[in-house]
C-alpha cells in the first residue's frame, strides 16, 4: 500500500542496466540530432536567403522567410528583458526536464521522446539568442496573404512536438491512475 500523503506516483522497478543505455542513447541521441538539424537550417538560411525576403515553396501558403525574433514562441516579447528572460528560462527549462528524464523509466518512450525534443529545441534556440544579440533564427512562413503563423523554425518544431506528446504521456498516466482507483476503490 502506497502512502498517498506523500508521494502518489506509482512505485516502479529502477532501469535495467540495458535499459538505462538505451535510454541515454535515446535523449541524447535525439536532443544532439535535434540541436544539428537546427543549427545546420539556420546556418543554410543566413547564408541563402535575404532578411525579410519571402520565397514562395508552396505558393503564398508556405514560404521561406528569413527573420530574426528577439521574442519567444508566437512573438512574446518583454521588451528590454526579453534577451535575458529568454536565455535563462531554457536553462531552467532544460535543467527540469533533465530532472524528469532520470525519473522517466525506459518503457515510457513516449514521454522519454517528448522530453528530449523540448529540450533539444529549447537548447536550438539558446544558441542563437547567446550568439547572437538579433535573436532566434526563424524562417518556415505559413498562411495565406496577411493571414500568416508567426515565422518558427526546426527547434519550435521540436518544443511543439515534445510538448503535445508530454501532454499525451502525462494525461495517459493520469487515466491509468484514475482506472487503478477505480479498480482498489
Amino acid at each position: 500500500m502506497s502512502d498517498t500523503m506523500t508521494d502518489t506516483r506509482p512505485i516502479t522497478a529502477p532501469d535495467t542496466p540495458d535499459e538505462a543505455r538505451k535510454k541515454i542513447t535515446l535523449y541524447l541521441g535525439l536532443v544532439l540530432g535535434l540541436i544539428v538539424i537546427d543549427q545546420v537550417t539556420k546556418f543554410i538560411v543566413e547564408r541563402s536567403l535575404r532578411l525579410y525576403d519571402p520565397v514562395p515553396v508552396l505558393g503564398d501558403f508556405f514560404r521561406l522567410t528569413y527573420i530574426f525574433n528577439r521574442g519567444a514562441a508566437f512573438g512574446i516579447h518583454l521588451g528590454e528583458w526579453s534577451r535575458l528572460a529568454f536565455t535563462i528560462l531554457p536553462v531552467v527549462a532544460a535543467g527540469l526536464l533533465f530532472v524528469m528524464y532520470r525519473q522517466t523509466p525506459w518503457r515510457d518512450r513516449t514521454r522519454l521522446v517528448s522530453i528530449a525534443l523540448v529540450t533539444g529545441g529549447a537548447i536550438g534556440n539558446l544558441i542563437d539568442r547567446v550568439r547572437s544579440s538579433r535573436g532566434v533564427v526563424d524562417f518556415f512562413d505559413v498562411g495565406f496573404g496577411d493571414v500568416r503563423w508567426p515565422v518558427f523554425n526546426v527547434a519550435d518544431i521540436g518544443v511543439t512536438i515534445g510538448a503535445l506528446l508530454l501532454a499525451v504521456s502525462l494525461w495517459r498516466e493520469e487515466q491509468k491512475l484514475e482506472k487503478e482507483e477505480d479498480v482498489a476503490g
